[in-house]
């Protein structure tokens, strides 16, 4: 099973998402990530938090939903939409969920608020896909 995570700049949320899926999911099931308007750049605390959690960090890069290696069976955006946010339509007649994440990289405050706003976002995509994985996953 190939899953998309898609948001608008593919920096933060869907990274996040992606790396999670493929550290979590069962051989065989693989995750990739894109945005419809990629910001060119994966977000330095996406990065940084992903490390502090023991998760590969190489490979990861912001790239456009015009690109991608294979075809997705599932689409899982990951923007705010209560928020504003626009969420991308995947032009595609595939299986769609949305989950929504407030953007961390619009974070502002302190240091420490900002990780708090990536660590909020990691701990909800976390349970997601973990929930995701328990619901519909290879059963062992």
């Amino acid at each position: 099973m190939n899953i998309l995570f898609l948001c608008t700049g593919n920096s933060c949320r869907s990274i996040l998402a992606e790396a999670l899926f493929n550290h979590l999911a069962p051989a065989g099931w693989k995750a990739m990530s894109a945005g419809s308007h990629p910001t060119g750049q994966v977000h330095p605390r996406a990065l940084a938090l992903l490390a502090r959690e023991g998760l590969p960090t190489q490979g990861y890069y912001s790239k456009s939903w015009d690109n991608l290696p294979q075809t997705p069976d599932l689409v899982i955006t990951v923007c705010d939409s209560a928020a504003g946010e626009t969420c991308p339509a995947y032009l595609g007649s595939v299986r769609r969920l949305h989950w929504g994440v407030d953007d961390p990289a619009k974070a502002t405050g302190t240091d420490e608020d900002i990780d708090a706003a990536f660590m909020t976002a990691y701990r909800f995509l976390r349970g997601r896909i973990e929930a995701f994985l328990k619901g519909v996953g290879p059963q062992t």
